[in-house]
């Protein structure tokens, strides 16, 4: 009941940017949910509605000594998947990599442990069996070593036999697509990210491997101290209680093996996503650091499918692949189906039916489009919270942007 009385009860003006009185709602929402924690992190919010700038929002504090700027940059965990799959379908609409061509085609190594056929389609559809990142290093650290890394999941075997089956890959899919880009263009994934994503669109932070210069712009969780409620003797005799994700594995009938090895590395103690040696390693599928203003953008590409201010980025006929279901059961990893598309998920609202997609992070950030709202978004914060699929802070602001574009195109809010 806390988390209600403090939503009911909080500011709606604890924010600071632009609002368009159409969605003023959302922001009044956004102030309410981010309010009665200012002091704990900061947050920002940017939506794009027909190709404008509708809403660009931020509130709290970078770090314990900083306000939250326009320009903070945020570690977005697997939101990130969905920029690294943006990349790789503008990469196939200039025709510099192929959805169906084997992988080892552009990477001769990857054919190990009968890989030969698998695909560029099948990865970004997370159907290639490669989700397994516990047992193919020893220690977390090895993934900072980004050619280790690539070598380590050349030499991987899959889990399943390609075609079978589906198993989100929360690490291990950033190493594969960005090795495969890597390899088919003969650029590194920085100089791609560059030319083909960060120019065109103009975007104003968007890194796998945060360069030295810009570390201060980056947020870091800001850890409050513990209250001691009981003695260490007590502590110790009373049992841990599961948590949300641990209750919902075990009612979705998931193996728990398959998640700790497709989530959890060995050593994760030794390596902080949130260190300098952590923000400047390439990690694509887990630490890609954002602006909520250039997910946003890069969404809203999306959202008007693939062209922006004149520029065709992504093909009519790459789009339709993009965006077409490719997988509608539940997979090994996640609770429930996610409709998996080519390198995206769709959209977890708290009802509003949608056809969008996008993908949320580990942390509870989020960026999505809805091509038929032309609509886009993007959230994004430094608060230490975790869950695989988002939280409710994230689903009620979606939940309500989907609304607001509602009533511009219908005249009609409403819920579902």
């Amino acid at each position: 009941m806390k988390p209600i009385k403090q939503y009911l009860s909080a500011s709606t003006e604890n924010y600071l940017g632009y609002v368009d009185p159409r969605f003023q709602d959302l922001a009044v929402q956004f102030s309410r949910f981010q309010d009665a924690r200012a002091e704990q992190g900061g947050a920002a919010l940017v939506v794009y509605h027909q190709g404008e700038k509708v809403l660009d929002i931020y509130t709290g504090k970078k770090s314990e000594q900083e306000l939250w700027q326009p320009d903070t940059l945020s570690v977005c965990y697997s939101t990130g998947k969905g920029v690294l799959a943006t990349l790789a379908h503008i990469l196939v609409s200039h025709g510099l990599i192929s959805y169906d061509t084997p992988v080892a085609e552009y990477w001769p190594e990857f054919a190990q442990q009968d890989k030969d056929q698998i695909t560029l389609a099948h990865i970004l559809s997370h159907q290639s069996g490669l989700y397994d990142i516990r047992n193919i290093i020893e220690d977390a650290r090895e993934m900072v070593d980004w050619p280790h890394i690539l070598q380590r999941v050349a030499a991987a075997r899959p889990r399943f036999a390609l075609g079978t089956d589906a198993a989100y890959q929360p690490l291990t899919f950033g190493w594969q697509v960005g090795g495969a880009l890597e390899k088919a263009t003969g650029k590194t994934l920085a100089e791609l990210m560059d030319q083909y994503l960060v120019q065109p669109l103009q975007l104003d932070g968007a890194y796998f491997g945060v360069p030295e210069h810009e570390l201060l712009r980056v947020a870091r969780p800001i850890h409050r101290k513990k209250e001691q409620t009981r003695s260490r003797a007590d502590q110790t005799h009373q049992p841990r209680k599961p948590n949300l994700m641990e209750r919902a594995l075990e009612l979705s009938g998931q193996n728990p093996q398959d998640f700790q090895d497709a989530m959890i590395p060995k050593g994760m103690k030794h390596l902080n996503f949130f260190s300098d040696e952590g923000l400047k390693a390439i990690i694509p599928a887990a630490t890609g650091v954002f602006t909520a203003q250039s997910l946003a953008k890069v969404y809203a590409m999306l959202a008007q499918q693939g062209q922006w201010q004149g520029q065709d980025l992504i093909s009519q006929q790459t789009f339709t692949r993009l965006s077409t279901v490719q997988y509608t059961h539940r997979d090994r990893i996640m609770p429930f189906p996610m409709h998996w598309r080519l390198g995206y998920h769709r959209i977890l609202t708290l009802g509003k039916s949608t056809k969008g997609f996008g993908h949320v992070g580990f942390n509870g950030s989020g960026a999505w489009c809805d091509p038929e709202r032309k609509l886009s978004f993007a959230y994004t914060h430094n608060f230490p919270t975790a869950s695989i699929t988002g939280d409710y802070r994230l689903w009620g602001l979606t939940q309500e942007a989907l609304r607001c574009a509602d009533q511009i195109q219908t005249g009609r809010k409403g819920w579902f």
